[in-house]
């Protein structure tokens, strides 16, 4: 596995959800599985159900009428999971944080394990932030493993 992680056992799997995004780091998190960057040589698989995902993306600022569709796809996921912040709304709420409807960056409802900062992230960034939740998937694994719970 090189580069990811000696210890995983499988490709890391995630799960993208924009809350309320301008869609510009949603266009930088889909080039990141373009043949010019190719997240997948990396072992990492993009999946459309949360209940396959390791490690859950998410852009956009937190809104009010979002926040429950946020719980519930983290809910969904089993553990351990890893959430990613991709852009400075996600992570504190962007340009939008004073608007009525918008609740901060995603921390406001669900836990984040890595930001990946700016307005908006380049691929390789969010590469980098998305190689950061493996190792701290990694760090979960080991920790229920040495609980007992297993994974």
């Amino acid at each position: 596995m090189g580069i990811i992680s000696k210890s995983r056992k499988k490709s890391p799997w995630v799960i993208h959800y924009d809350c309320t995004s301008c869609n510009g780091c949603d266009i930088e998190t889909l080039a990141c599985l373009t043949p010019l960057y190719d997240a997948e040589r990396l072992g990492i698989v993009n999946v459309g159900n949360p209940k396959h995902a390791d490690i859950l993306l998410v852009t956009g600022s937190a809104n009010k009428r979002g926040a429950h569709v946020l719980k519930n796809i983290y809910s969904q996921m089993p553990d351990p999971k890893v959430v990613v912040a991709i852009g400075a709304c996600a992570s504190t709420g962007g340009i939008f944080k004073e608007c009525y409807n918008i609740i901060g960056g995603i921390d406001n409802v669900i836990p984040v394990d890595v930001y990946v900062p700016g307005c908006c992230p380049r691929p390789e960034a969010i590469i980098d932030g998305i190689v950061q939740g493996i190792g701290k998937l990694d760090e979960k694994a080991e920790l229920m493993k040495n609980e007992g719970r297993g994974i």
